[in-house]
């Protein structure tokens, strides 16, 4: 009977040693520093510092961020995810119901963007891509991104983030919306743009971009849409954007 009782004292003892050394590291894993990522190292302007936290809608969306002057006209990007970038995206087969990655044209994911980028809209490929040095793989959570203006810039300019995440439906932006559009199909609710302007001669501590429109649901133009008042999900993808200029 004093064996039993022994090893069932043991038993407990065990358990409350495993529990209480796992809980420490998730907590340690919660409270670990936000991922790093870097673009544009070695450019001569301006040190930007973008800190993106994730909202409940986030499910690995596409982005591009950019500085354009205050005419709205392009300048140039400050981080692109790799497969805008690229034009190599992850998309389902239906002959074999796995997932693959292969050169998609997706005009819906980023329209604003690349309408803004190229006079003639020619979407980023395999073999012209957005170069390395502003690139990176879609962040899977929190992250911090750290790039930098390739030159000063002496007057005001405006930061751009324009964001969407595939398959994003809800009761406005729903599968049956335009029957006829492939490329909205792949979206759904529509890429969202945020924006705000930076004045060199008198930078602020901090900044917040805030969401100012939305682009083309089908990618058929870089107009910037102001109603975004059908959107749900879409505005949770991230709980804030914060931003600091050096």
């Amino acid at each position: 009977m004093k064996s039993i009782l022994i090893i069932i004292i043991s038993i407990i003892s065990l358990s409350s040693l495993t529990l209480n050394n796992t809980d420490p590291c998730k907590k340690r894993k919660k409270d670990n520093e936000k991922e790093i990522i870097k673009s544009n190292i070695n450019g001569k302007g301006y040190e930007i510092e973008l800190e993106f936290t994730t909202g409940k809608g986030h499910n690995n969306p596409s982005f591009a961020l950019w500085i354009e002057n205050m005419n709205e006209e392009f300048i140039q990007e400050l981080f692109v995810t790799q497969a805008v970038a690229t034009g190599v995206y992850r998309y389902g087969d239906s002959s074999t119901g796995k997932w693959e990655a292969g050169q998609k044209m997706y005009k819906a994911t980023l329209p604003y963007f690349i309408h803004k980028r190229s006079k003639n809209a020619k979407i980023p490929t395999t073999e012209k891509p957005i170069i390395d040095a502003y690139t990176g793989a879609t962040p899977q959570s929190d992250f911090i991104l750290k790039s930098k203006t390739d030159a000063k810039i002496n007057s005001k300019f405006r930061l751009i983030l324009e964001i969407n995440q595939a398959w994003d439906t809800n009761n406005y932006w729903h599968n049956a919306k335009y029957p006829n559009e492939k490329e909205y199909r792949n979206s759904c609710q529509p890429s969202l743009i945020y924006a705000v302007t930076i004045d060199p001669n008198n930078l602020m501590d901090e900044y917040t971009l805030n969401p100012i429109g939305h682009g083309h649901y089908a990618g058929h133009d870089g107009k910037l849409y102001t109603d975004i008042s059908t959107f749900t999900t879409a505005l949770n993808i991230m709980k804030s954007i914060k931003i600091t200029v050096k």
